[in-house]
């Protein structure tokens, strides 16, 4: 996907993620009772949903729902800047052969040229924070990656540890790009993003908004090594 292909997809996701900003906190939500809440039908809800889910912010199933709040709840420029991100993670393909360790230290071995590790890894090797879970690797070539995994035992499916990714978008700051994946990824690398910009607030141009709660958490459990 190119720059234009990426600002027009986004133009179409905006009002998606307007929706998504003004609902009320919930851990889940039921589709029924949104209408009178957003004023807004059932099919323009299941609208904007289907948009969220090709983004990889909305987890659906049977007329209820979550949302990645920390990342949807970002400024619109911020949104923007993960953008790239996003369309690279769900794009994103799994690979397992014993789903372990030694899947990704396999991977490691076997990085092809121009390969660039993100969020987990990479997170670590810059904060010392969270133990690393998955290897994702940004690649030229997922399909010739994906055979040479296959070609040593590896099967694709929801639970492996390695991770290849499209090269969508810049990584000319491969530092703030490791952030900006761990914004768009959520969850647990949200924690990384804030431990990301605490440690090298010098390369991180993007302001993110991170809660108050989750700044203290992290600097409180930043190694002192790389405590900013």
């Amino acid at each position: 996907m190119n720059i234009q292909e990426s600002v027009t997809v986004f133009d179409k996701a905006k009002s998606a993620f307007g929706f998504a900003q003004e609902l009320p906190p919930s851990p889940v939500y039921d589709v029924k009772h949104l209408e009178n809440i957003v004023h807004l039908s059932t099919k323009t809800i299941k609208r904007k949903i289907d948009l969220l889910k090709e983004l990889g912010l909305v987890d659906y199933n049977r007329g209820k729902f979550t949302i990645k709040r920390e990342v949807i709840s970002q400024p619109y420029i911020v949104l923007k800047t993960i953008f790239p991100s996003l369309i690279a993670l769900k794009k994103a393909r799994r690979f397992g052969k014993y789903y372990k360790s030694t899947d990704v230290n396999f991977m490691k071995k076997h990085l092809p040229k121009g390969s660039i590790i993100t969020l987990d890894h990479k997170a670590h090797e810059l904060t010392k924070y969270q133990t690393p879970l998955d290897l994702y690797v940004y690649v030229d070539d997922v399909e010739k990656v994906s055979k040479l995994l296959k070609n040593h035992g590896f099967r694709e499916g929801k639970r492996g540890n390695v991770v290849l990714l499209p090269k969508v978008g810049s990584f000319e700051n491969q530092i703030e790009r490791v952030f900006l994946d761990c914004i768009a990824n959520g969850g647990r690398s949200f924690l990384d993003a804030a431990a990301i910009m605490l440690t090298h607030k010098d390369m991180i141009k993007t302001r993110a908004r991170f809660a108050g709660d989750t700044i203290l958490k992290v600097q409180e459990d930043l190694p002192t090594e790389t405590a900013y």
